[in-house]
């Protein structure tokens, strides 16, 4: 006899290895997608702070340009900076004409710069401000000698090179952290002759400007080079020497144009990946619980299992005493073995109930259909007849004999040859012929406009769902002289949509809350049948949807399957 092992408990071992794997593969995939993220936002970090360090520096950059642009095209300011005579009238042209052409942009510019003036006329007056061997404080302007820079190193290279309007970093630049650019004035009016130097100073901490997209206390490096000097070193904040290893850092550059210089970020590689230890620990401990929780769900749902299948067991033998005929078996020998066993005596006595109440069902079904559609027809018939012996009362014969041709040829579209279903194409038709009687009481007082896409005039619908709601139009939503009616017709998805639409007098949102729980003083007895044939025939996602402004008409949306032979409820 074969060991009783219960197939849960079998099933169990299995699915543990399945969690496990799969929290492994999990586990591994979270831990890579997390520190490449990490990497990425870090490195997507920098360069957005290089970015804007690049758009600061060059605006800045920029704008000291124009600076100087503005003293060099300046013609009066040329002849105010050659200007001879007496020292009171120099004093007046250094007041009036150079001073202000020298402090107005400095009270512009955003941030504290240092503009020096070395003038080759020894006449103007020297003004001198804080030392220069300190950082720059406020913005402050010095007019000084030609001669304080002439024996320079740095003037004899930059005379030498032939080279005007460029930026450098001299005398004590590099070691208050600053930079200037440097330019030639020229006199226009003679030859060309030199008539003295600008140097603007910029600190670089303020062209930088924030540092808080660099975070260079846990380790990152920012610094500014010379791409044409070999990469000569201009700013440095952090601590990363010169020639540090790539190995040991994710080296990010950012050029800024229209200059040789190039911001260069240091990343350490720990930085980079500084929480992938506690993301380890982290996920290694969300794995673990886990899977403890998932084997620990596992086993009471054997067990569980286990009980209800001995129940199911005991259940479906006490139906085998009336000794009906097996059906199948199955291998093995646990809880299926006997399920099938009794199974087979069930089945053909549960198929017959079944089958049974199933035709019950599609008869109560087809019993309300026919009650619903009953309701609808005498309706009409009624409020037909009404308005065909108004007409015969008042003589109109030619109009009561077109009415009654036309009831005859509605009815005849609605008995369908006794077919629940229809044509859209008939529907419309009967729609059509509603509308003549209408033309023949109204005379025309009415205009109707069809948009219904070709291709869909041959799909099965169910007969008289559009009457109904183009009747409530004439009896409900008529308040002026005249009314329009719209219906359209096309396709959405696997659906089939209806509209019929109304320039009425439209209706309250409780009304219209009402028109589909039932019929009111206002009507809506064939809005509530159509809605539950619909419902009845299709299922609760189809029906009928109703959008109503008060004073501004009404759509009523009908929406139907467009393939309704893949339903299971059809004739």
């Amino acid at each position: 006899m074969k060991k009783y092992i219960p197939f849960t408990y079998k099933m169990l071992i299995p699915y543990l290895l399945l969690v496990l794997l799969t929290d492994a593969i999990i586990g591994y995939a979270s831990y890579t997608m997390l520190i490449q993220s990490r990497t990425e936002m870090a490195e997507t970090n920098i360069r957005t702070g290089m970015e804007q360090a690049r758009n600061n520096i060059r605006y800045q950059m920029d704008e000291i340009q124009r600076m100087s642009d503005t003293l060099f095209g300046d013609l009066a300011f040329q002849r105010a900076l050659q200007a001879k005579g007496e020292p009171y009238d120099i004093y007046l042209v250094m007041l009036d004409e150079i001073v202000p052409e020298i402090t107005a942009p400095l009270k512009l510019f955003g941030n504290d710069i240092r503009l020096m003036l070395y003038t080759l006329n020894s006449e103007l007056n020297i003004v001198s401000g804080d030392n220069l061997e300190e950082p720059i404080q406020d913005s402050d302007y010095y007019i000084l000698p030609f001669e304080d820079i002439q024996d320079s190193a740095w003037y004899q290279e930059f005379k030498d090179s032939e080279r005007d309007n460029i930026w450098l970093q001299i005398d004590t630049d590099q070691r208050l952290g600053n930079i200037s650019h440097i330019r030639r004035l020229v006199s226009y009016s003679g030859n060309m002759t030199v008539i003295g130097y600008v140097r603007i100073t910029a600190s670089l901490d303020d062209l930088f400007g924030d540092f808080s997209t660099f975070p260079v206390e846990q380790g990152i490096t920012v610094r500014l080079i010379n791409a044409a000097s070999d990469g000569a070193l201009l700013y440095q904040r952090g601590n990363a020497e010169m020639g540090a290893r790539h190995d040991d850092y994710l080296s990010l550059h950012e050029p800024i144009p229209g200059s040789d210089f190039v911001i260069e970020a240091l990343v350490p590689k720990a930085y980079l990946t500084k929480d992938a230890g506690r993301l380890q620990r982290v996920i290694f401990t969300v794995c673990g619980i886990s899977f403890l929780g998932m084997a620990f769900i596992g086993y009471i749902v054997a067990r569980l299992s286990g009980r209800k299948m001995k129940r199911i067991v005991w259940l479906v033998r006490s139906f085998q005493e009336g000794n009906f005929q097996k059906r199948i078996r199955f291998s093995g020998n646990d809880e299926f073995v006997h399920i099938a066993d009794a199974f087979n005596v069930m089945a053909a006595n549960i198929q017959g109930l079944i089958n049974s109440v199933y035709v019950q069902g599609i008869q109560k079904k087809q019993a309300e259909l026919e009650a619903l559609q009953a309701q609808i027809n005498p309706h009409f018939l009624y409020n037909t007849l009404s308005t065909i012996s108004s007409l015969a009362n008042l003589g109109e014969t030619a109009k009561v004999t077109d009415m009654v041709q036309g009831l005859s040829r509605f009815y005849r579209l609605t008995l369908n040859q006794g077919n629940v279903f229809t044509p859209l194409e008939n529907e419309l038709m009967q729609v059509e012929t509603y509308l003549d009687i209408q033309r023949v009481k109204y005379a025309g007082a009415f205009s109707v406009y069809m948009d219904v896409d070709p291709e869909l005039l041959q799909v099965q619908v169910m007969k008289l769902i559009l009457q109904p709601f183009v009747e409530n139009t004439f009896k409900h939503a008529w308040f002026g002289e005249s009314i329009a009616i719209v219906i359209t017709g096309e396709r959405q998805g696997d659906n089939l949509e209806l509209k019929v639409i109304d320039n009425g007098i439209g209706m309250k949102p409780e009304t219209v809350q009402r028109l589909l729980i039932g019929p009111s003083q206002s009507g809506g007895y064939g809005v509530k049948n159509v809605n539950e044939r619909i419902k009845l025939r299709y299922g609760d996602k189809y029906g009928i949807r109703i959008a109503s402004i008060y004073g501004g008409g009404t759509t009523v949306q009908i929406v139907l399957p467009a393939n309704p032979g893949e339903l299971p409820f059809m004739e």
